[in-house]
């Protein structure tokens, strides 16, 4: 286990990062169309300026964090949201909606990967099994918030209305600002073993690691578009039965990511994120040929082992790709789920309505095992020089 004097202070943040982050993330869209007014288009013009933000917002921190390691990139990163919405509390007018969304709350998407760099930068001065075992730690913490926060979104939206929901939320990025002070000073990154020699250009397996990344994240959203239909639509589940799902999944994610912790120090990284791929994929399979509870239930416990493996192991798999560049990397890891959330949403609404929701399913399937086979092939691609990201 990593040194207690950082772990429990980066432990705190994560959690408070991932309450704040999935006590929002449910509830965007409907205050911009039940408390702004806003039609569907301009909502989604709204959340994909954010989500482009984001991406602008991560990588420029990351390449920040890679030229001087410290803490300001993370602190700029969950500051900057905590006054967004404390903001969205004063107007509803569009285009100020639009200023706070693009100045302010992209840039608490750049939150989760600056976090996860000060982690790693910590646990590699730590040595030993810290970064094995630290960085699953940390990530099954997420999805234990993850799997508490939109309940105490709902509780708030209930008691308060959106005005208490976006202050609470405010007060939650804040929160996560306190134990990183606790951190103390940032150490310097260890040097890469092998000094960078390509002129600071992507390396191939990087660009297929993201691309594979990229593809998962895109059928793991789209699949959470669709899930709710197919469950209420194609089954005639009540709402109800979609929250128990996504609870299922929630919670087999916090045992599975810690498992996770137990694997032997030169165990086959790669080879074990792809079979959480490979699992992924039959999940999305096995679900759109499911037509009761307890078979749907039991389709959650594969679909949340394959999230935990993938999302504990993949962060260190893409900073080990280029060691010297923690900051950037960390973030292109990232900006991969954020492109995928920019993707999914169309396209799962786009092949729902044009085909029905179990091809749907399967075109989710498809796109996890189109992520297997990069991955796959990265293993054979061969790098022309040492391994680096663009400085």
């Amino acid at each position: 286990m990593p040194r207690r004097s950082a772990f429990l202070p980066l432990l705190f943040s994560v959690l408070a990062l991932g309450i704040a982050d999935s006590m929002i993330g449910p509830y965007l869209v409907l205050f911009g169309a039940d408390e702004a007014g806003l039609s569907p288009l301009r909502v989604g013009i709204f959340m994909s300026l954010v989500s482009l933000s984001g991406l602008a917002v991560s990588t420029w921190l990351g390449r920040r964090y890679d030229r001087s390691a410290s803490r300001w990139p993370a602190l700029v990163a969950v500051v900057a949201p905590a006054v967004g919405y404390l903001a969205l509390t004063t107007t509803s007018a569009y285009p100020l909606l639009l200023l706070v969304g693009v100045g302010l709350l992209g840039a608490g998407m750049a939150a989760f990967p600056q976090v996860f760099t000060l982690a790693r930068t910590h646990l590699d001065r730590t040595g030993g099994a810290a970064v094995r075992r630290g960085t699953p730690a940390l990530r099954s913490v997420w999805s234990l918030a993850w799997a508490v926060g939109p309940m105490v979104g709902a509780a708030m939206l209930a008691l308060g209305g959106y005005d208490l929901l976006m202050v609470v939320t405010a007060a939650a990025f804040g929160l996560v600002a306190v134990p990183l002070a606790l951190l103390g000073r940032t150490p310097a990154p260890l040097p890469p073993a092998e000094p960078a020699a390509d002129g600071g250009r992507l390396s191939r397996p990087l660009l297929l690691a993201a691309g594979s990344f990229t593809l998962f994240h895109t059928a793991m959203l789209a699949g959470s578009v669709v899930l709710p239909l197919y469950v209420t639509r194609t089954l005639h589940q009540s709402d109800s039965a979609v929250g128990l799902l996504f609870s299922v999944c929630a919670i087999v994610e916090v045992p599975a990511a810690l498992a996770t912790m137990l694997l032997p120090a030169r165990s086959p990284v790669r080879a074990i994120i792809v079979a959480g791929m490979v699992l992924f994929a039959g999940y999305f399979v096995l679900v759109s040929a499911s037509a009761t509870m307890p078979l749907l239930i039991a389709t959650q416990v594969a679909r949340g082992v394959a999230l935990a493996v993938v999302g504990a192991l993949g962060i260190t798999y893409v900073q080990d790709l280029a060691p010297g560049a923690t900051g950037r990397t960390t973030a292109l890891y990232a900006n991969t789920l954020t492109v995928g959330s920019l993707v999914s949403g169309v396209l799962a609404g786009a092949t729902a309505q044009t085909l029905g929701y179990r091809p749907a399913l399967l075109v989710c399937a498809g796109l996890a095992a189109a992520g297997c086979v990069l991955l796959a092939v990265s293993a054979v691609v061969r790098p022309r020089a040492a391994l680096a990201y663009p400085g």
